[in-house]
């Protein structure tokens, strides 16, 4: 994992265009099975969910307790530099007030002033006839609008379906859908919950939702790094 090797212009210019951005090869193989590895019998979580009991889909997650585990913590810290510019960009093209500091400690400090205080790092696990729900990660009212997503299996060969999708909402039309490419230790980096987009009369809003398709066979598993705490 060496965050400053990705072409983060490539990325900026991706987020800008689609709301999404892939980082190839964000962890290797053996990381992706060892964060996996701890979704059964680890005590590192805080929290079970399981999707069915809330009409959020099929499947099961944990959100991961403090400390976070060292991989989990440092892609958190490390990532969030380089979104913050990002996010900071968006938020004056779209009118937005609130600016985001330079270091995830001072953000996460922010979000505990304000009693948001339980990590949301998260681990996802999806068997046959598993999917999730379009939705959007919003934990209070201090939101980072840019969240992370590292698959941790492979493609056809640890399960079949389950696609990342995303749709986008622009005002008075129909929703877009996009299925985002992945394979096993890449890593998507999209909009939480808005994004700017540029017409012909200026930037407006557009409202982006995030889910997974159906598992045909297998198992998947997925790490989602979120920058925000919940309350």
């Amino acid at each position: 994992m060496h965050i400053d090797n990705f072409d983060w212009a490539e990325v900026t210019s991706s987020l800008d265009r689609q709301g999404w951005a892939i980082l190839p090869g964000l962890l290797a193989t053996d990381q992706c099975d060892a964060i996996a590895g701890m979704y059964r019998d680890s005590p590192a979580f805080r929290s079970h969910v399981v999707m069915a009991r809330h009409g959020f889909g099929r499947g099961e997650y944990r959100y991961f307790s403090y400390p976070l585990p060292n991989l989990v913590q440092t892609l958190r810290t490390a990532l969030y530099p380089k979104l913050a510019p990002i996010a900071n960009r968006w938020h004056d093209r779209m009118g937005m007030v609130v600016t985001f500091p330079a270091t995830h400690a001072e953000f996460l400090k922010r979000c505990h002033d304000a009693g948001q205080r339980r990590p949301t790092p998260l681990l996802l696990q999806y068997g046959p006839g598993d999917y999730n729900c379009l939705h959007q990660d919003l934990y209070g009212e201090h939101v980072f609008p840019l969240q992370v997503a590292a698959l941790l299996s492979e493609p056809q060969a640890a399960f079949e379906g389950g696609e990342f999708v995303l749709t986008e909402q622009r005002p008075r039309m129909q929703s877009r859908p996009m299925v985002v490419p992945l394979n096993k230790g890449d890593a998507v980096v999209f909009a939480v919950n808005s994004r700017p987009h540029r017409g012909t009369r200026g930037d407006y809003r557009v409202m982006l939702r995030h889910g997974v398709s159906e598992v045909r066979s297998g198992r998947r598993h997925m790490m989602g790094i979120i920058f925000h705490d919940a309350a």
